[in-house]
């Protein structure tokens, strides 16, 4: 049997995400094949067996063959657990520590992109609040008129406007015009000092699922019908009728496309084990824009990355095994 510690909960603002998703994993682990150990991390940072606090940590840990860090954001999805793990020498589930902390900084996965060239949506990078960061990271102080005025110029109205390091929409939201922008900017900047305004792209969201550590291989793509104007926290965990069509309402080239772009971007971030990744393609134009990469995506009943891989033949238990193995090696 190999032992397999389930790691939940966390400190970030998907700690309850990341519980549904870890229920789902224990639920789909094969029984005869391993021996699950079940680790919550609460949200003040206390890690629990079964209810009770883990003494040593260490120790509890090293009783495991591999662990799954079934956990979303931050202190779980960044960096954080993996270079813990690295330094205690045990295999586990995803991307290694490089890959992990650029891919949950919103604005480095930006940089990164952009030298790969690979296309996105036009972007301003703005620190505490007021400080405008331009593509030399040269950074200046803005007034909020200064602000507004910079976004009409570079990127124009609608935009989205982002915590750098969050997840599953969490301090997200749009901005139609400049007041709008100062609060988002404001909103934002109470999950990260640091805030990405993004030109709003119009068209279909969609999503590819990625699997690999040397040999990648990319589902087909999903396509996200929001229940609300953009794909919110409560658009995806709390209103029903968000839903998802797998493969995506595209042209089959557009697919292809996009799953060649999914493995590009995945190994320009050095990504190993798994991630999802998100597009959006352009109305009109058809263009492809990648909007993000999830290395630790949501693995609930109604998630894309287990339905992706189900469609394509391989079913939540087989997926697992899969991840598992990959961790081994």
């Amino acid at each position: 049997m190999i032992k397999v510690a389930v790691i939940y909960g966390g400190m970030s603002t998907e700690h309850d995400v990341s519980i549904v998703s870890a229920r789902n994993v224990i639920n789909n682990l094969n029984a005869g094949k391993y021996d699950i150990m079940k680790i919550e991390i609460t949200k003040n940072g206390e890690w629990l067996n079964n209810g009770k606090k883990i003494k040593n940590i260490v120790d509890f840990l090293q009783k495991a063959d591999v662990v799954f860090p079934v956990l979303h954001g931050l202190y779980g999805e960044d960096g954080t657990i993996q270079g813990m793990l690295e330094l205690l020498k045990i295999p586990y589930v995803g991307c290694k520590v490089l890959a992990s902390s650029i891919c949950m900084d919103k604005v480095y996965t930006k940089y990164i992109l952009r030298n790969a060239k690979i296309r996105q949506a036009n972007f301003i990078y703005i620190k505490d609040e007021n400080i405008y960061v331009d593509d030399d990271l040269e950074e200046m102080k803005l007034e909020n008129d200064e602000i507004i005025k910079l976004v009409e110029d570079k990127l124009k109205f609608p935009v989205f406007v982002k915590p750098s390091n969050s997840g599953s929409s969490v301090g997200v939201t749009k901005a139609n015009n400049g007041p709008e922008l100062v609060k988002s900017i404001q909103e934002a900047s109470q999950y990260d000092r640091k805030v990405l305004i993004e030109q709003a792209i119009v068209g279909k969201e969609v999503e590819c699922a990625v699997v690999g550590n040397n040999e990648v291989r990319a589902s087909s793509v999903g396509e996200i019908l929001s229940a609300e104007d953009y794909y919110t926290y409560d658009a995806k965990y709390n209103n029903a009728e968000s839903k998802t069509i797998i493969p995506a309402n595209i042209q089959k080239d557009t697919i292809e496309e996009i799953r060649k772009i999914a493995i590009k971007a995945f190994k320009a971030v050095d990504g190993s084990g798994l991630a999802r990744v998100d597009f959006f393609v352009e109305n009109g134009s058809n263009n492809i824009y990648l909007n993000e990469i999830n290395t630790m995506p949501g693995f609930t009943e109604i998630s894309m990355y287990p339905k992706l891989w189900e469609n394509a033949g391989l079913n939540y238990t087989e997926l697992l095994d899969e991840l598992i193995k990959l961790a081994l090696e």
